[in-house]
């Protein structure tokens, strides 16, 4: 075997085998709105890519918290869908996206975002513990209220509206997101 053919091999092993791992460590996520997420990203860096999250995605900019949800966290971000922001009364995300009200949509987002990096089994965990609903507080000083049925996970805002997680577990390397099917409001 010449110097170039055993190079050549090693290289393609190495290729295949990195390419094996890459495959199985992504394997391990879920896709969310038809794009992977990749572990070794943060969780902006993963939600760009989601075109579920397109709504979210403008609110975070707008409000200013790209930075800090690029930050090295560990953080839980509940990530409510472009139908879940659809589902608010008329005109809520318009008003919510104007600059003058960037304090009352960062309160809304931050009630989304726990200081911690809580997978599905651990909160089921904390609910257990707590006798079937665990209080979960947020980052933008909410209190929500996390129970479950069977596997499914439900988050209940400060004004009784629940949402359901749809997709869990979806691991970022500054934490976490569980996609959910309505947007968390902070009490009225």
């Amino acid at each position: 075997m010449t110097v170039k053919t055993f190079i050549a091999t090693a290289l393609t092993a190495t290729a295949l085998t990195g390419g094996a791992a890459f495959a199985e460590a992504h394997s391990m996520n879920p896709e969310v709105g038809g794009a992977p997420m990749l572990v070794e990203r943060n969780i902006i860096e993963n939600a760009v890519n989601s075109a579920d999250h397109e709504t979210l995605v403008a609110a975070v900019q707008a409000a200013g918290l790209v930075e800090t949800l690029s930050g090295e966290g560990p953080f839980t971000v509940f990530a409510p869908t472009d139908e879940a922001f659809e589902a608010l009364p008329e005109g809520t995300v318009e008003d919510l996206l104007k600059p003058e009200n960037k304090d009352q949509l960062t309160k809304v987002l931050t009630c989304h975002v726990v200081a911690a990096d809580a997978m599905s089994e651990a909160i089921r965990g904390m609910i257990d513990d707590d006798g079937g609903a665990h209080p979960v507080s947020t980052v933008g000083g909410c209190e929500l209220t996390a129970t479950y049925e069977g596997d499914a996970i439900m988050i209940e805002d400060e004004n009784g509206n629940v949402a359901n997680v749809t997709i869990a577990d979806v691991k970022q390397s500054n934490g976490v997101i569980h996609v959910i099917d309505a947007v968390l409001l902070p009490k009225m």
